[in-house]
């Protein structure tokens, strides 16, 4: 059963259409990819999950309820969170207290009991950063300044994960650890979806990919059929990308 859907889900700035009937559904327990071009509509569609997007036309479902009129606030509080494909980390604190803040968030302005000083070291563990917990954010590596934001993420117990370009800046080495998480994080029961243009990590990580080009849907799949779609390697990944 689908934790996300949309349904025809369609946004206009001024007379340009960013996306036009847009359909996808994301399921627990999975990774999900949405990948194309740029200028495809990719973080627009994640704006438009969150709320911070308003519609043109179309509808967004989350847990079988209907809250295409929920500010992001409220779809935050029903389990949402996200990433954003510029870094948003506060520079002036430690990866811990990055961490620990949105904690002290949730315990704040929900109802979620949560031991904030524990949550954070489970957390650290579980994103490995436990290494480099009391070191200022501003100076670590961007790739792992990315998995900071997800562990900030992780501290609000999302249902849904929505990740918005987290491999960029990662070596190849942190890129098959981060994959290593997003796959556990999904074997727990989490939704994840991320936008990402690094094709080999979305082929190899993502059980279903959506593929985006000038704001229209052109293909859902595996991987496999992904790479054998003619409208997906005509628009993106080339018949190189497609071997």
């Amino acid at each position: 059963m689908s934790l996300l859907e949309t349904h025809g889900v369609s946004v206009r700035f001024g007379g340009n259409v960013v996306l036009d009937d847009v359909s996808l559904t994301i399921t627990p327990g999975d990774v999900t990819g949405i990948i194309g071009p740029n200028g495809a509509g990719k973080t627009t569609m994640f704006n438009c999950v969150t709320g911070m997007q308003p519609l043109a036309s179309g509808r967004v479902v989350f847990n079988g309820r209907d809250i295409t009129g929920h500010g992001s606030g409220r779809r935050a509080r029903l389990g949402m969170a996200r990433t954003f494909q510029r870094l948003e980390l506060f520079l002036s604190l430690s990866v811990r207290d990055n961490v620990r803040v949105a904690g002290d968030i949730v315990r704040a302005n929900t109802r979620k009991r949560i031991d904030v000083e524990a949550e954070t070291d489970r957390i650290l563990g579980l994103t490995g950063l436990a290494d480099i917990a009391n070191e200022n954010v501003a100076g670590i590596p961007t790739g792992r300044a990315r998995v900071v934001e997800v562990a900030r993420a992780l501290m609000t117990r999302p249902k849904l994960l929505l990740l918005d370009e987290p491999a960029s800046g990662q070596t190849e080495q942190e890129s098959e650890r981060f994959a290593g998480l997003l796959r556990g994080l999904a074997a727990d029961g989490i939704a994840v979806c991320l936008v990402e243009h690094d094709l080999p990590l979305v082929m190899s990580l993502c059980s279903t990919i959506h593929v985006l080009d000038h704001g229209i849907l052109i293909a859902s799949g595996t991987a496999a059929e992904i790479r054998r779609s003619p409208a997906v390697i005509a628009a993106y990944i080339g018949a190189e990308g497609a071997a």
